[in-house]
């Protein structure tokens, strides 16, 4: 039978539909209240999109479920699309990682919070993505109701038999004692009752039965008591105006926001109960089929009202579409809800930006990874060079000897661990000597202080400071554990110990690019010391020039007057208030010789 054949006998009921490719895979499950227009809309409509006409193509056969109400066909849509998982749908992440609040299925149930969903029969409220609103409910709950934490299995039979002992908690005040028979099952289950109602945001509710309580102990003349229901009255109070953010009258309602891009939506979704938030998530979704907002809120919004069992009436969100008859979806244009919507749509924005610059980091990461595999694989070393150290040696006709070392991890620039050195054992202008000296220096300590080595060094100059550096690693016996390298300025030729020829890089290289933007770093970094180094040094030299002027008095001077200029045009009289008759004349003496 021709496809065409199929969608002309598709009935126009209420319904999911699902199409199958020539393999009978499903590859894709739908929804809809017309199912025949619907489907025919897949084979009369000009697709912009390349995915959804590769699926259509690929259609071979199509069946269908036709269903009471189209409240119906969203359920057993997302309940197909889970159970399935058709190549062209969009499949929603599953939320068992984040913690639940677990009422225990057992007698004396405990409260805990869990990340592991069973269906064990017991109570689960959440999922809550909020640490901060986890505690608190935990601690609230601690504070007002003394539950056990034990795992003692408390049948009737094991307390009768006196087979438990009390524990800490008992003697703290933090449990009643049900495992030797202090509390009664009933009490205990009347307080489950009251915490079930505080998870579900029914805070009124206990606030009601704790007024009543406290009442009616008070009129018994136990004011003891009373007071510890007031007490406990007062802490639900405050977690209440802690926790609302909206009028108390807005109760029971679900709010969903959606911002999206090309390939992804990010989708908040909030219920609301007496003013404040019980439930929040946030999940980012990516297309299939270029799928529409409106598509997307009803398959989220849908999976989590049957996951959660919420039934609230009325859904508020950034923009209308249908859900079932029952149930009432409003655009909010001022007020509380329209303040609950900014809400949403502050939170999944949020998570826009999040995941964006968490991929962006991933990517970065990955290409980081790829340009290390490729330096390790042209530069035949053989570790990734994760951590990488180059050096630079600066000087002027021998004088003002400085050296600079600047680090790279994972190919990015680590400015706190930059040294400079001042070269300190040799004279005159010789490089290879200076190379040799910094490059122990420097490996020395690092081994001394038990610190973590480079997987590559690498060295600004030829075979000769090459060669210089090979030798203080092999002083120090480290040459079999680091490699190194060096890269000549004028040809960007790359040496390696015991290579008789140089390695040449195609110029549009990575790792070459990468060398470059050391060797030029280490420069920058260098240069910079040297000219402060020659800018300092020559402004001494110019004061203890002059006779019975030494470093003190020229630190003293420059500390006051901030430059030689500036001292060369004070009187006679200022020089004698700061260093004395004797060193004053000498200094103004100098100067007064050079001004003529």
């Amino acid at each position: 039978m021709q496809i065409n054949d199929i969608v002309m006998g598709l009935p126009e009921n209420p319904g999911v539909y699902k199409f199958i490719d020539k393999d009978l895979n499903i590859i894709y499950v739908g929804k809809a209240k017309n199912i025949k227009k619907r489907v025919s809309s897949y084979f009369t409509k000009n697709y912009q999109s390349h995915k959804v006409r590769v699926m259509v193509r690929n259609i071979v056969n199509i069946q269908f479920v036709v269903v009471d109400t189209e409240s119906d066909a969203f359920l057993l849509e997302n309940n197909l699309i889970k159970t399935l998982q058709p190549k062209y749908n969009i499949l929603l992440k599953d939320d068992k990682t984040y913690p639940w609040i677990c009422i225990k299925d057992e007698s004396f149930p405990r409260v805990f919070f869990t990340r592991n969903y069973e269906k064990d029969g017991s109570k689960y409220f959440g999922p809550y993505t909020s640490h901060k609103l986890r505690s608190t409910l935990l601690d609230l709950i601690k504070q007002i109701f003394q539950l056990r934490t034990c795992n003692y299995n408390l049948n009737k039979e094991y307390i009768n038999r006196q087979k438990y002992k009390v524990c800490l908690e008992y003697h703290l005040g933090n449990c009643k004692g049900p495992c030797v028979g202090k509390q009664s099952e009933e009490e205990y289950l009347n307080n489950i009752k009251l915490i079930i109602d505080i998870l579900k945001g029914n805070v009124n509710l206990v606030k009601k039965n704790l007024f009543e309580n406290m009442m009616q102990y008070s009129e018994n003349m136990e004011f003891e008591v009373a007071q510890q229901y007031k007490e406990k009255l007062d802490l639900i109070s405050k977690y209440q105006a802690k926790s609302m953010i909206v009028n108390s009258s807005i109760n029971n309602i679900d709010v969903i926001s959606i911002v999206s891009d090309e390939k992804y939506a990010y989708v908040n979704y909030m219920h609301i109960v007496e003013g404040a938030i019980v439930q929040s998530l946030s999940m980012d979704i990516k297309k299939k089929l270029d799928e529409t907002e409106e598509e997307i809120l009803q398959l989220v919004l849908t999976e989590i009202r049957n996951k959660y069992e919420n039934n609230s009436k009325e859904i508020i969100s950034s923009f209308f579409f249908e859900l079932s008859d029952d149930v009432s979806v409003v655009v909010p244009k001022i007020g509380d809800k329209k303040n609950l919507l900014d809400l949403s749509l502050k939170n999944a924005r949020a998570l826009k930006i999040e995941t964006e610059l968490r991929k962006e980091k991933t990517g970065v990461e990955k290409s980081s990874k790829r340009k290390l595999l490729q330096m390790k694989e042209d530069l035949k070393i053989d570790k990734l060079p994760i951590h990488i150290e180059c050096f630079d040696n600066s000087n002027l006709q021998g004088t003002f000897a400085v050296a600079a070392m600047v680090v790279f991890k994972n190919l990015k620039p680590a400015k706190s661990e930059y040294r400079h050195f001042n070269i300190k054992t040799v004279e005159g202008p010789n490089d290879y000597a200076s190379m040799e000296e910094i490059i122990y220096r420097r490996y020395k300590r690092l081994i001394e202080e038990d610190k973590s080595l480079p997987q590559l060094i690498v060295i600004d100059g030829g075979k000769g400071q090459l060669a210089s550096a090979l030798k203080s690693l092999q002083e120090l016996h480290i040459d079999d554990k680091i490699s190194i390298i060096s890269i000549a300025k004028r040809l960007e030729e790359i040496f390696k110990p015991n290579d008789i020829y140089p390695l040449y890089l195609d110029k549009r290289s990575e790792t070459l690019k990468v060398i470059q933007q050391l060797r030029d770093e280490a420069h920058r970094f260098g240069i910079g010391h040297h000219r402060n180094k020659r800018s300092k040094e020559s402004i001494y030299t110019e004061l203890t020039n002059i006779k019975n002027i030494g470093t003190k008095t020229s630190e003293a001077l420059l500390a006051k007057y901030k430059s030689v200029v500036a001292i060369s045009s004070l009187s006679l009289e200022e020089l004698t208030q700061d260093i004395g008759k004797v060193k004053a004349e000498n200094v103004f003496n100098y100067f007064d010789k050079n001004r003529k």
